[in-house]
């Protein structure tokens, strides 16, 4: 009997999702695949349903992003565990049951990330650390991570759904984050567990870099912050990217990534206030599932 559902979301993923479906299926190890398709229009709903595997498919109506795919799929979840995959990555065959043995010698984890790897078998990712400003960065060496890179994770359904399952108006970026915090203030542990290997594309639905990229990055990051942070963290955040931002037009040698311009800062600030009311209601609702404090999990993860 299968102890995992893996939930692969895929996005107009018809050059790559094969790929991935063809690697859960050689699996050694049983569980159920669930595909949340959303919205695709350029035939990936007709090649999943041609898979020899025959997966689950849940099409949603228009594209919710990652995280707004994996709040639907959990839901639809009866597994005790629950694995998140991108599309465009493919585990190597032994991949989920390194994962399950890892929790199940590890009751009080509730998720186990994996080495994540460029297809030339460099590492992307071996989990994420929490920078002393606050940002969400990748690990590439060895060590204890304060959380897991979601483009493949395993978690404990329950744990997820106690801990207020996926924040789906992130869209994408920083869900990961935002949830391994969550678990951690809810008394759980979060770890990376490196034998469990993943070749990921990254970026095959997002282009890394762009407006977009940049946008959904700074403003769920000082979403995150709100939810999750100590309230002098996340203050001093948000009114230090509010002065750069006001600060932006009156300087010289502005930097050139999206991220640093004024347009798009303005449109990150206006989002942010948009959503403050759910943001400090999510922040009422993480302190009542909290069994650590804010500013211990801060003190011992920020800037490591």
């Amino acid at each position: 009997m299968a102890d995992t559902t893996v939930v692969v979301v895929t996005w107009r993923g018809a050059e790559h999702v094969a790929a991935c479906l063809d690697a859960l299926a050689a699996q050694d190890r049983p569980h159920r695949t669930l595909v949340i398709d959303n919205a695709s229009d350029d035939g990936t709903a007709e090649l999943l349903a041609a898979h020899p595997s025959a997966p689950r498919v849940h099409r949603l109506p228009r594209n919710t992003g990652y995280a707004g795919a994996l709040h639907a799929a959990l839901s639809l979840v009866d597994t005790p565990l629950v694995a998140w995959l991108n599309d465009d990555a493919a585990p190597e065959p032994d991949w989920l049951g390194t994962l399950e043995d890892a929790l199940r010698a590890a009751p009080g984890t509730a998720a186990a990330g994996s080495r994540l790897e460029y297809p030339d078998g460099s590492p992307q990712s071996l989990g994420v650390r929490l920078t002393a400003d606050g940002h969400g960065a990748d690990v590439r060496v060895s060590g204890e991570t304060f959380g897991f890179c979601g483009g493949a994770a395993l978690l404990r359904t329950d744990a997820l759904r106690a801990a207020g399952g996926v924040p789906a108006e992130f869209f994408c970026y920083y869900e990961d984050t935002d949830t391994a915090w969550r678990l951690r203030l809810a008394g759980w542990s979060v770890r990376t567990v490196e034998p469990a290997r993943v070749r990921h594309l990254h970026g095959a639905s997002t282009r890394p870099g762009s407006r977009s990229f940049h946008r959904w990055n700074e403003r769920n990051r000082l979403l995150m912050l709100l939810r999750c942070a100590p309230a002098t963290v996340a203050s001093t955040e948000l009114a230090r990217f509010a002065a750069l931002t006001a600060l932006l037009p009156l300087r010289r040698g502005v930097p050139g990534a999206p991220n640093f311009r004024f347009t798009l800062r303005l449109r990150v600030l206006g989002e942010v206030i948009v959503r403050l009311p759910a943001a400090l209601r999510a922040r009422r609702a993480v302190a009542r599932r909290s069994t650590q404090g804010r500013g211990e999990v801060w003190r011992a993860w920020a800037g490591r």
